[in-house]
């Protein structure tokens, strides 16, 4: 859950470079941080950076070294040829290999061969970056980390002054509080007036899902009838949807008290993890919520996650926030607003909705891609523009009324190929991978997560 949302009848919603020195430490670069990961993926490192005179043999001449200590390179990247002052040519290599005490005689024997040997070598200090999760354990670190929401109500809520509506909410947020990256999501037995508000979102929303909704989103969420417990007189459990979602995508949802930092939700999305509320919208005002919640989280976002392209283009949003710029970081929440919430995709002729901020609201999905008018109440048409993260990463949008402009894709693949090319055009010190086998996030050089790193009252409760 990134942000309150609200529509008018559902939801709407340290150096780099330092001279080389025989002298140097090994063991200071690469940090060994975190929570569980394997060797392969969090061994400590050394990242150098090697200029050669152009001549046959020259990278083989250094790299023997590597092999001569029985020290192991992880990554090898050249750079273009280039002229110095005199005219003569010279090329750079970066390296990194695997560093640790028990090496340590072997990487000194190393510096001082290399020293004879190259026209310049630089050991390339460790880079501060905002912090980011490495192991799906330390979403707990950020997980309690809400903005607000949860317990907490507005003063114009619906629900502000019903002390037992209020109490639910604290119930349900201590629960989520309470939960532990590698425990069971705990069952909620919803009481009838929940189920019934779930129902009365459920009777309005079915017909207009099945003529608005993408071809992804209907095959999945009849699945999800079949495999989760999705009905109108039964809100599924995160649990049943996690099961079925893993098998499916890799995808699962956690549990949230409240609304995250656009940081810290994109930053779960990098490994396949959706934070989700499980408290419901107030009983008075069925058809309308001035904040996600489950009938939102459940009936808008979960059927997505089950399509392979949707959710491998979730998660090269979370890939690319981790250890962003706040800069980078806001226009990636804006390229996930104009898509995860409110995307549109051509399909038959026809613009079809996959983004769960239009997925779960009546108004808006039916002002998006109705042709009759009124649609949604209003005479108004939106602006479609052609999907493009590079435009929709800097077009700013209400929260409060429905959108005016709607992103459409030309297919949920052409959404993803499109900001997969935007997010490797981002500038970031590292790159990044998810390991699904160790639920771990592989960076290709030495970092430290110096900025922004979570304290101890964020995750007390799951310590």
């Amino acid at each position: 859950m990134l942000r309150v949302l609200t529509s008018r009848t559902a939801l709407r919603a340290p150096s780099l470079l330092r001279p080389f020195s025989s002298n140097v430490q090994p063991g200071y670069v690469g940090s060994t941080e975190g929570a569980p990961r394997t060797t392969a993926d969090t061994a400590p490192k050394i990242s150098m950076l090697l200029e050669l005179r152009d001549k046959p043999g020259a990278l083989h001449e250094v790299l023997r070294y590597f092999w001569k200590y029985d020290l192991n390179i992880t990554r090898l990247e050249s750079r273009p040829k280039t002229l110095n002052a005199l005219g003569e040519a010279r090329f750079d290599f970066f390296v990194d290999f695997e560093s640790s005490s028990k090496n340590s005689n072997q990487v000194s024997s190393l510096l001082a061969s290399l020293e004879s040997m190259t026209t310049k070598a630089m050991i390339l200090d460790e880079k501060d970056v905002n912090w980011f999760p490495r192991h799906l354990s330390e979403l707990d670190l950020i997980a309690n980390r809400t903005l607000d929401a949860g317990a907490d109500l507005e003063s114009d809520h619906p629900g502000f002054n019903d002390q037992v509506y209020r109490g639910r909410r604290a119930e349900l947020a201590t629960v989520a509080q309470q939960y532990v990256w590698n425990e069971p999501i705990p069952m909620i037995d919803y009481t009838a007036d929940e189920v019934a508000t779930w129902a009365a979102v459920w009777d309005r929303m079915e017909g207009l899902l099945d003529t608005h909704a993408c071809a992804e989103y209907k095959r999945s969420f009849k699945a999800m009838k079949e495999h989760c417990g999705y009905s109108r007189d039964n809100i599924p459990q995160q649990q049943d949807i996690t099961d079925y979602l893993k098998d499916k995508t890799g995808f699962r949802m956690r549990p949230v008290a409240g609304l995250l930092s656009s940081r810290d939700f994109l930053n779960g999305l990098a490994f396949r993890t959706f934070f989700s509320t499980q408290y419901i919208r107030h009983h008075s005002m069925p058809l309308y919520t001035p904040e996600p919640d489950i009938c939102h989280e459940l009936l808008g976002h979960a059927p997505m996650f089950a399509d392979q392209d949707f959710a491998d283009f979730s998660q090269e949003i979370g890939l690319a926030s981790l250890g962003a710029s706040d800069e980078d970081v806001q226009k990636l929440a804006w390229c996930y607003w104009h898509s995860v919430e409110f995307g549109l995709c051509k399909e038959d002729g026809e613009h079809k909705a996959y983004g769960a901020g239009l997925l779960s609201s009546f108004g808006e999905l039916e002002y998006a891609c109705a042709d009759y008018r009124p649609a949604g109440g209003t005479e108004d048409r939106p602006e479609l523009k052609p999907w493009d993260p590079a435009v929709a990463g800097v077009q700013e949008f209400p929260i409060t009324t429905y959108q005016p402009i709607y992103f459409v894709a030309e297919s949920l693949n052409d959404a993803k190929s499109k900001m997969r090319s935007f997010c490797e055009g981002l500038k970031k010190p590292f790159l990044s991978r998810h390991n699904p086998n160790t639920d771990s996030i592989w960076v290709d050089r030495p970092v430290r997560r110096a900025v922004g790193v979570p304290e101890k009252k964020d995750f007390a409760a799951s310590a």
